[in-house]
């Protein structure tokens, strides 16, 4: 008597039509809100560019290329405003981004235990998690009594220099930077990490098959690999620091001057709407407020936008394609 071994059934099961539904349903929630997002954006940009119309019709680019802001007399200018912004999120990305890559080296090519390792990477992240006006209560309480003594003596010895042409009185553009730096070291930090562990381990293993050491293949071969990522990192870093508002309001001193001294005050566009809006009394007033935020938002906008084609792109592996792939 034989007997016929039966099959297992399989796992793999064909969707079932309540299946293929759910998944076709979900997809296209997802793609709303992909839309949704697109349109929120849009819409954020066409009633500030509406409410700003007035301004921009009356002014032009004057309002942008203006230096004085006197609302008594009618005139308005966010020159000095723009070149604060810029130079306090330059400075700022330079110092948040050189620590930012440096901290993203250190946790990805295992100077520390796996343990050590998780903990520094949730205080970094963590970072991202505190208040904007706590950052600045800091600068403030902490950083400038700090650094001042070391200013006054860079502006006496070196005042010659433009960069320390003024004295660090109270506030001015090095405390915030500084702070600014430690407010953008998370992002920078996360996506490098991101783009430093995505290297194909081989590169490592092939430098260190040709004798490099540790430090020559990190320098020349990991970070040149994984660049595009990094620079990606530090554009939407910047884009980040555009926008601050409430810690550079408390340290960068809302002093509408344009000056490369970095222990001067200064003024950037998004302090400028924090102080002035509660006295925005008339409509050409929110007018050229709503001019100001268009510019900072056109700003931040192309920043954003830039660094993210960059990281679409992805980092390159170093690896090459296999013969065949691209028929």
């Amino acid at each position: 008597m034989t007997t016929e071994l039966q099959e297992p059934p399989s796992i793999a099961q064909p969707p079932t039509p309540g299946e293929m539904t759910l998944d076709r349903a979900f997809r296209a929630l997802t793609r709303g809100f992909g839309w949704l997002t697109i349109l929120v954006v849009v819409l954020l940009v066409v009633l500030v560019g509406w409410q700003a119309s007035p301004a921009i019709q009356e002014y032009g680019l004057k309002f942008i290329t203006g230096t004085d802001w006197d609302a008594g007399k009618g005139q308005f200018g966010i020159l000095p405003e723009i070149w604060g912004t810029l130079y306090s999120s330059i400075l700022g990305v330079i110092l948040g981004g050189f620590f930012g890559v440096t901290v993203a080296i250190f946790l990805t090519e295992h100077f520390l235990p796996p343990w050590l390792e998780d903990i520094f990477t949730n205080i970094v992240n963590l970072l991202a998690a505190i208040p904007s006006v706590v950052y600045g209560l800091w600068g403030i309480f902490v950083v400038i009594p700090a650094i001042r003594p070391f200013c006054n003596w860079l502006h006496t010895s070196f005042g010659w220099f433009p960069l320390f042409s003024t004295p660090l009185l109270s506030v001015g553009m090095l405390p915030a930077a500084l702070v600014l730096a430690i407010m953008v070291l998370p992002t920078v930090c996360a996506i490098s990490r991101d783009a430093l562990a995505s290297v194909n381990p081989r590169l490592r293993e092939a430098a260190y098959g040709l004798g490099a050491t540790r430090w020559e293949t990190i320098l020349a071969v990991i970070l040149p690999t994984a660049k595009r990522g990094i620079w990606g990192s530090i554009l939407l870093g910047f884009g980040r620091a555009l926008g601050e508002t409430m810690a550079l309001a408390m340290l960068v001193g809302s002093i509408n001057v344009i000056s490369w001294s970095v222990l001067s005050p200064a003024n950037t566009l998004a302090a400028l709407l924090a102080s002035k809006f509660p006295e925005a009394a008339s409509p050409i007033d929110l007018g050229v407020l709503m001019y100001a935020a268009l510019v900072l938002l056109g700003l931040t906008l192309a920043v954003n936008v830039l660094g993210e084609l960059i990281l679409l792109r992805g980092p390159t592996t170093g690896v090459p394609a296999k013969k065949g792939a691209a028929k």
